[in-house]
């Protein structure tokens, strides 16, 4: 069962091709929640997926909610974060104002490390009924690192069709356009500090 974790974790039902590093960006933008849907053999994966994304092209957080039918037949609910975080404390998610449910880390690559526990009809329904989301890494140097995600539009996804690879490819069109210019506004400003501290030099 282990591979189709990785599967999962390594972004084949996304259709985004991101890097994953070790610094988090609080600033994200994403895509929303979808429904992707892929034949693995004689198993079918259906995986409500949202992805945080830093106006670097870097994966910050990835939540998962797969249900695998088939060959095998399993429902998992996965987080996925950069790597270089302390195992231990795993990821602690929170829905709105509830009490932090702990999700335990179940492996890391060079790229991420993957929390995941079994999914259950109770969660999802705290999901549905929720309005934000947020996940809580611990960085190798002892930082909780949160992300808030929001849970707007998770129903339509989980209880929709899911997505065509038509509609896939426009909302990552979508996202690579907001990251782009969110990379020349940050250009901007950058550019725009160092006129000023230019000046501000030639003046004394």
């Amino acid at each position: 069962m282990k591979h189709l974790s990785y599967i999962l974790a390594s972004g084949a039902l996304s259709g985004l091709v991101m890097t994953a590093g070790s610094a988090f960006a609080q600033d994200a933008t994403s895509n929303g929640w979808y429904k992707a849907c892929n034949d693995q053999g004689e198993t079918k994966i259906c995986n409500v997926q949202y992805q945080a994304v830093a106006s670097t092209g870097q994966v910050i957080t990835s939540i998962n909610l797969a249900e695998i039918t088939g060959g095998v037949n399993r429902r998992v609910f996965q987080v996925t974060v950069p790597t270089d975080r302390l195992i231990p404390p795993g990821i602690a998610m929170k829905v709105d104002d509830k009490k932090p449910t702990p999700v335990p880390f179940s492996f890391c690559t060079p790229r991420i490390c993957a929390a995941e526990v079994d999914l259950d009809d109770k969660l999802v329904e705290v999901l549905r009924s929720g309005t934000s989301m947020e996940v809580t890494s611990t960085n190798f140097q002892g930082k909780a690192n949160p992300i808030k995600i929001s849970l707007e539009g998770f129903g339509a996804a989980y209880d929709g069709a899911p997505i065509t690879q038509e509609d896939l490819a426009k909302r990552q069109k979508a996202l690579e356009e907001q990251l782009k210019q969110k990379a020349e506004a940050a250009q901007t400003e950058l550019q725009k500090a160092l006129d000023a501290a230019k000046e501000q030099g030639e003046a004394q």
